[in-house]
């Protein structure tokens, strides 16, 4: 079998989870981590790369975060304590989320995470600094990643999610932007495409 049909060996050992997260500012140090959402992904008999399950998490600010304003309405959290959010702390979620992780990783015989996400250092360093102050072992990469921002810059020119999804000719609703669960499925389909057609065109070449 050619090792771009098994998910384990397709990248390297890694197992590629998509995330986005939306936060209350730009500092992951203090700035609190507010929503948060991963896709796991799987490939078929054919190779291709597909989404599996969404799973995401409302978050409640750690104790002392900064919660900036022009952030909270960007992301329209505007009260991140409202019970209606049944929001849990950070140390719940990556509990949970850890968790949910290790199981792909042991199911898929895949050695360690690797967050994809666009502009991904963002998030990552988000998550990084999440599980320290939760002093949990983070099964994602502590400095790989995959950027869709740059693997879409490559492929279609674009580096702007909205602009880059045009592109790739993916639907992107505005109104729905800067919504985790939105955001990390609509960066899904983007990597999946971009995974899926390299392949297609690296065999077409192989081919000739």
């Amino acid at each position: 079998m050619n090792r771009f049909q098994k998910l384990n060996t397709r990248f390297n050992g890694y197992l590629p989870i998509v995330v986005d997260v939306e936060t209350a500012g730009i500092n992951p140090i203090t700035d609190a981590l507010l929503e948060i959402a991963c896709v796991f992904l799987e490939m078929d008999q054919e190779g291709i790369l597909n989404p599996k399950k969404t799973v995401s998490y409302h978050i409640l600010p750690f104790e002392g975060a900064n919660l900036d304003l022009k952030a909270l309405e960007i992301n329209q959290i505007l009260d991140p304590y409202h019970p209606f959010r049944f929001a849990k702390t950070e140390l719940e979620t990556l509990t949970e989320l850890f968790e949910l992780i290790n199981q792909e990783l042991k199911q898929t015989q895949c050695r360690r995470a690797v967050l994809v996400g666009h502009n991904a250092n963002f998030d990552l360093s988000f998550i990084q600094a999440a599980a320290k102050r939760c002093k949990l072992r983070n099964p994602f990469h502590r400095f790989t990643c995959f950027d869709t921002a740059t693997l879409a810059g490559l492929a279609f020119g674009q580096t702007i999610l909205a602009k880059a999804l045009h592109v790739a000719k993916i639907k992107f609703d505005v109104k729905e932007a800067h919504s985790a669960i939105y955001d990390a499925e609509k960066t899904t389909e983007l990597f999946c495409k971009i995974v899926n057609e390299y392949r297609q065109k690296t065999e077409g070449r192989g081919q000739e």
